[in-house]
C-alpha cells in the first residue's frame, strides 16, 4: 500500500503571510492524521519563508505518524534534522531562493558529498530519501551512496498528463524498475493532485510513499481539508 504524507508547507505560507499563529501549523498536522494521513512532511527553507525552525520543533511530538523532513543538507539542517530525529529526511538540491523544488540530484556528480551525508543520517537511525530526476541511469548511484529510498520528482509527469499519460508516466517506471534492481525504496512528490495521482500509482511498481501539499491544501479550500485527505487515500487504494 502506498502511503500518503501531506506537505504542510503551503499552511505555513498562509500562516506567515497574515503573521501570528492562524491556520495553525501544529493543528493541520493533528487533524490531517486524524483525517487518515500517514505522514507528515516539512521542506524549511533557510529563510524560513513558510516552515521556521520553531515549527520543526513544535511539530516532533504531534507528528504520530511519520516526520518527514525535506532540504537541502546545508550544516544547519543537517544538525537541525540529526536533533529532531524524525522517521525520514529527503534531500533535495534546491537552491535556497528556489521557490519550490526544481530538480533531482546528478548523484554521480555529487556522489561523495550525498554518501557522507547520507551516513551521517543512517548512523543517527533516519531513513534517508534522495530527491531524483526520472532518469534510470542516476538509481545505480543513488543507491551506492546508501540512501535508501529515492523520491521521484513528479512535475514532468504532472505536467504532462493530459496530453499523453502513457508517454509521461514511462520514464518514471523505468527509473522505478532500475530502483528495484538496486533494492532501493521508492517515492514521489511534486504536482501530484487528485486528477493524476491514481494513474501513477497504479503504474510505478513498488511505490511506497507520496508526499503531496500544494494541490491537496488548494482543494482543500474547496472540499475542506478532512474530505481532501480521503479523496487523496481512495486514490492510492488506501481506504
Amino acid at each position: 500500500m502506498t502511503k500518503l504524507s501531506v506537505n504542510i508547507n503551503k499552511i505555513a505560507t498562509l500562516r506567515n503571510a497574515r503573521g501570528g499563529e492562524t491556520p495553525s501549523v501544529t493543528e493541520a498536522a493533528v487533524k490531517i492524521q486524524e483525517f487518515g494521513g500517514q505522514g507528515i512532511t516539512i521542506h524549511p527553507r533557510p529563510d524560513e519563508r513558510h516552515i521556521t525552525r520553531k515549527d520543526v520543533y513544535d511539530l516532533k511530538p504531534l507528528v504520530t505518524t511519520e516526520f518527514n523532513i525535506e532540504g537541502n543538507p546545508h550544516r544547519s539542517f543537517i544538525d537541525m534534522v540529526l536533533e529532531v530525529k524524525p522517521e525520514q529526511v529527503t534531500l533535495v538540491p534546491d537552491a535556497d531562493d528556489a521557490i519550490t523544488s526544481n530538480a533531482g540530484w546528478d548523484t554521480k556528480k555529487h556522489f561523495d558529498f550525498l554518501t557522507e551525508i547520507i551516513a551521517e543520517f543512517k548512523n543517527a537511525g533516519i531513513r534517508t530519501s534522495v530527491f531524483l530526476d526520472p532518469l534510470p541511469e542516476l538509481v545505480e548511484h543513488a543507491a551506492k551512496t546508501g540512501a535508501d529510498r529515492i523520491e521521484l520528482y513528479t512535475e514532468a509527469y504532472a505536467k504532462n498528463y493530459l496530453t499523453n499519460k502513457e508517454q509521461a508516466i514511462k520514464p518514471y517506471y523505468d527509473t522505478a524498475v532500475a530502483a528495484t534492481e538496486f533494492g532501493v525504496g521508492i517515492n514521489a512528490g511534486h504536482d501530484l493532485s487528485l486528477e493524476n495521482l491514481k494513474y501513477f500509482a497504479d503504474n510505478i511498481p513498488n511505490l511506497l510513499e507520496v508526499s503531496i501539499g500544494h494541490a491537496l491544501i488548494s482543494e482543500a479550500l474547496y472540499m475542506g481539508l478532512e474530505n481532501t485527505v480521503q479523496a487523496y487515500l481512495k486514490r492510492l487504494a488506501a481506504w
